[in-house]
């Protein structure tokens, strides 16, 4: 077993299995916290490196293209602190850490692991049920729905439409950029339907406009990374995206008590319109999303 634990976390490495466990330290970003201890099978590695500097050194990890949904979903935007596959190491443990590292890539060369990318995801992503809080509402994932609950913050064409539950099936891809303080992030949901929409983030009712804290925004990363391991893996796009998934059948008749909520939603819809807040093209878009929710 090759061990190192640090204020930032621990590795651990039985010789199949890397186990990282972040630390409990308040300087150790939300995001990993959350997601917790990661078990990472030798299998999806490529490479690991210890990088020493003047005070402090790091330990990090590559894994393979297509191993991982919260780096698939996150697309190398996470912030350098709440990469789960970095570990910041002081300078008296630096001979440990270079062993653990020595101790991964010796067994990547007598496993004879391949460095191209995989045909299937080699970790679950964060567990479900999980919901987040965030700037623009509560996003929450079941395995198989999405829900969001718009805040009162929201942009009023958003609270309009009501609560928003997306079906797996539905989905083509989720789209996820940080909140980093400076510029707004979002994390929105493309269907079939909405994969050409022009709707700013902001009053796109498929998507989370993140504004907000940036500590807890960051958490909305876990949604998307849960959300993108239910989706087919990238390497079994052919053509378009997801060309062989099967269309969804009609709409389902809404109940009866929900024609008046159905009438009050178009009044609102068709007065921000009126007022300007809406374009011809958002307005259009706004209602057919309502119209498709009962």
């Amino acid at each position: 077993m090759a061990e190192i634990i640090q204020r930032d976390g621990s590795w651990a490495f039985d010789g199949t299995t890397v186990r990282i466990t972040p630390g409990l330290h308040r300087s150790v970003p939300l995001l990993r916290q959350t997601y917790g201890e990661i078990s990472v099978p030798l299998e999806a590695v490529s490479g690991v490196v210890y990088e020493p500097e003047r005070k402090r050194g790091r330990l990090r990890m590559r894994l393979r293209e297509g191993a991982d949904p919260l780096l698939h979903a996150t697309g190398g935007r996470l912030p350098e602190a709440a990469d789960p596959y970095r570990l910041t190491v002081d300078m008296d443990r630096s001979g440990v850490a270079e062993y653990v590292a020595e101790e991964i890539r010796h067994s990547l060369l007598l496993d004879q692991i391949p460095t191209e990318p995989t045909k299937a995801y080699l970790l679950p992503g964060p567990p479900v049920p999980v919901s987040v809080r965030s700037s623009d509402g509560t996003v929450s994932f079941d395995g198989s729905q999405v829900r969001i609950d718009w805040a009162d913050t929201s942009e009023r064409v958003k609270r309009a439409t009501g609560p928003r539950i997306i079906n797996v099936g539905d989905l083509v891809q989720v789209e996820w950029l940080p909140n980093s303080g400076y510029e707004d992030g979002f994390l929105r949901f493309v269907t079939r339907e909405t994969v050409f929409s022009k709707l700013p983030p902001e009053r796109d009712p498929f998507a989370l406009d993140l504004w907000g804290s940036v500590r807890r925004d960051l958490l909305t990363a876990l949604v998307a990374a849960a959300v993108t391991a239910r989706l087919p893996h990238p390497s079994t796009r052919a053509g378009g995206e997801f060309a062989d998934r099967q269309r969804p059948t009609g709409a389902v008749p809404p109940p009866a008590d929900h024609h008046d909520v159905l009438l009050r939603r178009l009044r609102e819809l068709g007065e921000l319109h009126r007022d300007g807040v809406l374009t011809d093209e958002e307005f259009a878009m706004t209602k057919a999303v309502v119209l498709r929710g009962f």
